[in-house]
């Protein structure tokens, strides 16, 4: 089944848009774990406008399931990371001023300067995913750079999703799939993913093992509650291989 790994950015977001610690960010993975979410990410950002460095301590110290952090490979982000050590961290080329991701990697540009950031990383047992567009030919170039997975940038798909434009969107992340996996990838994705278009996703594209979900379950939550919320994601994840 693949997994779901809950972001917790948002909750973040909004405890220091007040100061102080609530909603408390561990205690909200805390429960996403306890109904049945078998990871945990965060995001990190220069300007620490969500997730800070505390927060990634506490949540590395406090949960048993998968560490997911995600950021743009900076000097500090990389110091950040390598004293978590968590089980996973996913590469993003992000600028400070984004609001959010919006692209992947150019490996024809990027691929030299990631090579020994990868490298170092595994070296201290974390897995490595990169950031990825879903274009097929990119994937050999990804595991040329020693990633163990990519997490494929599912904002197209999410856009399309129930569109005239939805079939040939999906195809492209079917075909990248292959892909990866023929270059002996393993595949997260993230990104516009939510309760309507995610179990269409995993159906079609089964060889995902992991997807991050923040924005949309957070926002789903605020209706239907932190718990119920988080079993139907887990519910939906499950049906895809019924």
């Amino acid at each position: 089944m693949t997994q779901l790994s809950v972001n917790v950015n948002k909750i973040a977001l909004l405890r220091n848009s007040r100061g102080g610690d609530v909603p408390g960010v561990l205690d909200f993975a805390l429960r996403a774990i306890e109904f049945g979410a078998e990871g945990i990410t965060v995001h990190p950002r220069p300007d620490g406008r969500h997730i800070r460095e505390h927060d990634v301590q506490a949540l590395r110290e406090a949960i048993q399931v998968e560490l997911n952090i995600e950021g743009n490979p900076t000097p500090d982000f990389i110091a950040l990371v390598q004293n978590a050590t968590p089980a996973q961290v996913t590469l993003v080329p992000d600028d400070p001023a984004q609001l959010t991701s919006d692209h992947g990697w150019n490996l024809e540009k990027d691929a030299e300067g990631l090579k020994p950031i990868i490298a170092d990383f595994k070296n201290s047992g974390i897995r490595v995913s990169l950031f990825m567009d879903p274009i097929p030919e990119n994937m050999a170039a990804a595991a040329q750079v020693g990633a163990d997975r990519v997490e494929l940038y599912t904002e197209a798909y999410g856009k399309d999703f129930g569109t005239a434009k939805g079939s040939a969107t999906l195809q492209t992340y079917i075909d990248t799939a292959v892909a990866a996996t023929e270059s002996g990838l393993a595949i997260n994705a993230g990104h516009d993913l939510n309760q309507a278009n995610l179990g269409e996703f995993c159906r079609r594209v089964p060889e995902v093992l992991e997807v991050s979900i923040g924005h949309a379950l957070v926002a789903e939550a605020l209706i239907d509650g932190w718990e119920n919320t988080i079993r139907s994601y887990v519910r939906i994840l499950k049906e895809t291989v019924a």
